[in-house]
C-alpha cells in the first residue's frame, strides 16, 4: 500500500461510512480495484480509519450526547448487543472480511430491501419532512432493538448506518432521527471495534503502517464531516431509494468483476 492508496480509501471510507450503502463493502472493493492484497493489516487498516469518520461525529455530535441523558442512555442500550455479538464472533468477522464475493450480494440485497421498504412506506403515505423528536421516537426498547439490527452490518456489504436506518423505519421510527441516531451510535460502535482490533493485532504496525493509517485516517475525518452535513440536507427532500438502485447497479457490475 502507498500513501496515494490510503488517501483514496480514506475517501471512501469518509464519503460511505454514514449512507445506507456500507463503507466496508466499499473499502473491500477499492481495495480489490487497487489490487492491494488482503492481508492483516489491510484488514486492519480498514476498520481503524472508520475511526476517522466517526470521530467527524463525535466533532459534530458530542455535546448533544452529554448535555442529553436520554440519547446517551439510548445509545448504551443499543450498543450492548453489538458489543457482546462483536467479542464473540470477532474471528468469524474477520474472516467474513475476506471474502469479497459476499459484498456485491450483500450489496444487491440490501438495496432491493430498502427498494422494498421505501416503496411501502410511499403507499403509506408516510411524511418525509416529519420532525419528531429523537427521545419520543427512540427509547430505550427501540434502541435495543436498533442495536440487534445493526449487528447486521458484520457481514460485509450490509452497512450499519442502513441497517439501522431501515430497520429503524420497518418499526414505523422517524427517518430524520434515525439517521442521527445512527450517526450517534456509530461513536461507541467504532470506538470499540477500532480499539479491540488494535489489542488484538498488538498494535504490531511498522512506522511506515502508522503513517498509512495515519493518512487515511485524517482523510476519511475530513471527507466525512463534508458528507455528514450533505446527507442530512438530502434526507429532508429524498427518499432512500436512490440509495438503493445505487446498491444493485454497483453490486452486480463489482459481482460480474471479482467472477
Amino acid at each position: 500500500m502507498t500513501i496515494l492508496h490510503a488517501i483514496i480509501l480514506g475517501i471512501v471510507e469518509g464519503l460511505t461510512e454514514f449512507l445506507p450503502i456500507s463503507s466496508t463493502g466499499h473499502l473491500i472493493l477499492t481495495a480489490n480495484l487497487l489490487n492491494l492484497q488482503p492481508n492483516q493489516f489491510l484488514k486492519s487498516f480498514e476498520i481503524i480509519i472508520q475511526l476517522g469518520a466517526i470521530l467527524a461525529v463525535v466533532f459534530l455530535y458530542i455535546k448533544r450526547i452529554l448535555n442529553n441523558k436520554s440519547i446517551f442512555i439510548n445509545l448504551i442500550y443499543a450498543f450492548v448487543p453489538t458489543a457482546i455479538i462483536g467479542f464473540l464472533f470477532y474471528k468469524q468477522i474477520k474472516i467474513f472480511l475476506g471474502h469479497n464475493i459476499i459484498v456485491p450480494i450483500a450489496l444487491i440485497l440490501g438495496g432491493i430491501i430498502i427498494i422494498i421498504v421505501e416503496n411501502n412506506l410511499a403507499k403509506k403515505s408516510i411524511n418525509l419532512h416529519s420532525n419528531a423528536n429523537l427521545n419520543k421516537s427512540v427509547n430505550k426498547t427501540e434502541s435495543f432493538m436498533l442495536g440487534i439490527i445493526q449487528t447486521l452490518a458484520f457481514i460485509p456489504g450490509v452497512s450499519r448506518s442502513g441497517a439501522v436506518i431501515i430497520g429503524g423505519l420497518m418499526r414505523g421510527l422517524n427517518r430524520q432521527d434515525l439517521v442521527e441516531f445512527s450517526f450517534m451510535l456509530a461513536i461507541p460502535t467504532m470506538l470499540a471495534a477500532t480499539g479491540y482490533d488494535l489489542v488484538k493485532t498488538g498494535f504490531s504496525f511498522s512506522s511506515n503502517e502508522w503513517l498509512l493509517v495515519l493518512t487515511g485516517f485524517i482523510t476519511a475525518f475530513i471527507v466525512a464531516l463534508l458528507a455528514i452535513k450533505s446527507f442530512l440536507k438530502f434526507i429532508t427532500t429524498h427518499s432512500f431509494t436512490s440509495f438503493g438502485w445505487y446498491r444493485i447497479i454497483i453490486g452486480i457490475v463489482f459481482l460480474f468483476i471479482l467472477l
